[in-house]
């Protein structure tokens, strides 16, 4: 199985005020394979959600490497970092992110347009990816007129639409009840059935259990990477 991620050596650092250096991720060394479902947890302050940024091409390390897919990005321009989001990654947030404004089919395709696709063809990915999460009939919707755990299926469709090769999901259950949760959770495991790859990051171990692997984060510093199943019994 070959290797989609790989991160060596990572650090990163930040300057706060008065000048203060702050260090927040601490020699992170991973790979992860493709086709594997990986949570990321750790508490908060942990540094989880910077590794994900980074991970996401949202952010650059201060130190050491980062091979997305075959290619170093940690020293890549913005310009690149984004083309490379474009391309290779889709993102689902917590706070599902959606136009309010635009419509379901309208936010699906949204990055087709960044990929400088046409108007039909945006179109008709867009409709193709709506039917998979079951939301036909809904494309001409505006998100305020669908439910939380709807909205967040949009958010996938818009996730998937590029057909990147990673799916990273930044707590995407954190504002959804728990049957809602369930069924997005089962949506992940199904993509990951398919052949996608999927980062996750959850501070619920109810969650994470949905993984086969747990790379458990604290203090910026990677304390636990293996078995999921394995972890929970451990800490019970």
């Amino acid at each position: 199985m070959d290797s989609v991620i790989e991160i060596s050596g990572l650090y990163k650092n930040y300057i706060m005020d008065g000048g203060l250096e702050q260090k927040v991720l601490k020699d992170i060394n991973f790979i992860v394979k493709k086709g594997e479902f990986v949570a990321i947890m750790g508490p908060s302050g942990s540094g989880k959600s910077t590794l994900m940024n980074i991970l996401g091409c949202l952010d650059r390390p201060t130190k050491g490497s980062y091979v997305l897919d075959g290619r170093e990005v940690s020293g890549l321009t913005d310009n690149q970092l984004a083309e490379v989001r474009n391309s290779k990654i889709g993102f689902v947030f917590q706070n599902f992110n959606l136009l309010m404004r635009r419509s379901i089919s309208d936010n699906v395709s949204l990055p087709l347009i960044y990929a400088g696709k046409n108007d039909i063809y945006r179109r008709e990915r867009a409709l193709i990816y709506i039917r998979k999460m079951k939301l036909s009939g809904y494309e001409d919707r505006m998100p305020n007129q669908l439910s939380g755990g709807m909205q967040q299926r949009v958010a996938i469709a818009r996730a998937l639409v590029n057909e990147p090769q990673i799916i990273f999901a930044d707590e995407p259950t954190g504002n959804l009840d728990s049957k809602t949760s369930d069924e997005i959770m089962n949506l992940f495991t199904e993509l990951n059935k398919d052949g996608k790859t999927i980062v996750l990051v959850t501070h619920e171990p109810d969650v994470a259990m949905y993984a086969q692997r747990l790379i458990r984060i604290s203090d910026g510093q990677k304390e636990y990477d293996g078995s999921v199943r394995a972890y929970m019994e451990k800490s019970t």
